[in-house]
């Protein structure tokens, strides 16, 4: 599955701009005034989308001719404060469960590791890269693998204590499972607590947890056993190819969210057949 059309790999898509764009916040005049043109949305949302898409300094713009880093970073967070990327992906989702229908019957939820060399807000000491700073995110997907939630924290942060916080940030409403059409959530053994066993039902899932690798052994063994929570590790692959996000370089936490919401944005987007 590509991440990307057949632009030039940096450009956000048309089909995509043309969702995001209604979505932008009132352009907001100069009190005094100015002589120089006002960069386009367009540009802007270019300059961030090859900011996420390349891993690029925000100063490396000003050699692309695309936008200037001062503007694209301006506008970039005239529009995180305006929820525009969050938004954008709950439209998705909403899109998603028009057409297919968001497939609630198997959820799959993990979280990943990011390096933050600069550290800041939800980062701390990530004991698997020599007690460096990371950040975690954790990441629910539905039974396809498109994200319906997602929250970060530090690398330090275990991913039992994010379940919770994971499970309440839904971005759609949730149907209420019952006894003919229950919910499944995998989960792997790093979840097998009993903090997690008692928060999972309290949620009303059916819980199943599988060691890792375990699926993929009982597939070559078991003809009808079906993989489920592998999906969320695909989602996880899917997000890292913005190199924004393998890396982090924001310190403030609601600009790293931003890029994630812009990542799961364009995933749910393809989804709901809007790329191609």
């Amino acid at each position: 599955m590509g991440m990307l059309n057949k632009d030039d790999g940096w450009r956000l898509p048309d089909a995509m701009w043309a969702q995001l764009e209604p979505l932008l916040p009132p352009r907001k005049s100069h009190p005094l005034g100015c002589h120089k043109p006002r960069v386009s949305g367009r540009a802007a949302m270019n300059a961030i989308f090859y900011v996420l898409r390349t891993g690029a300094q925000w100063n490396s713009l000003d050699a692309t001719g695309i936008c200037s880093c001062s503007s694209a970073y301006r506008r970039f967070r005239e529009w995180v404060d305006a929820g525009v990327f969050e938004q954008c992906w709950r439209l998705g989702l909403l899109a998603v469960d028009a057409l297919d229908g968001i497939d609630w019957s198997w959820l799959a939820m993990d979280g990943a590791m990011a390096k933050a060399p600069l550290g800041g807000e939800k980062t701390g000491p990530n004991s698997t890269d020599r007690g460096k700073g990371g950040s975690k995110r954790s990441v629910l997907t539905e039974a396809h693998g498109i994200p319906i939630s997602l929250v970060i924290d530090g690398a330090n942060r275990h991913d039992m204590r994010l379940a919770g916080d994971t499970l309440s940030a839904l971005m759609l409403e949730r149907p209420e499972p019952t006894a003919a059409h229950p919910q499944g959530l995998c989960l792997d053994q790093g979840y097998g607590y009993a903090e997690v066993r008692e928060t999972v039902a309290q949620f009303g899932f059916t819980l199943h947890l599988h060691a890792r690798g375990e699926e993929a052994w009982r597939i070559k063994r078991e003809a009808s056993f079906r993989a489920r929570r592998w999906v969320v590790e695909r989602t996880h692959s899917w997000m890292n190819r913005f190199r924004r996000i393998l890396v982090r370089w924001e310190k403030l936490a609601t600009t790293y969210l931003a890029f994630l919401h812009i990542a799961c944005a364009v995933i749910t987007w393809r989804a709901a057949g809007l790329l191609k």
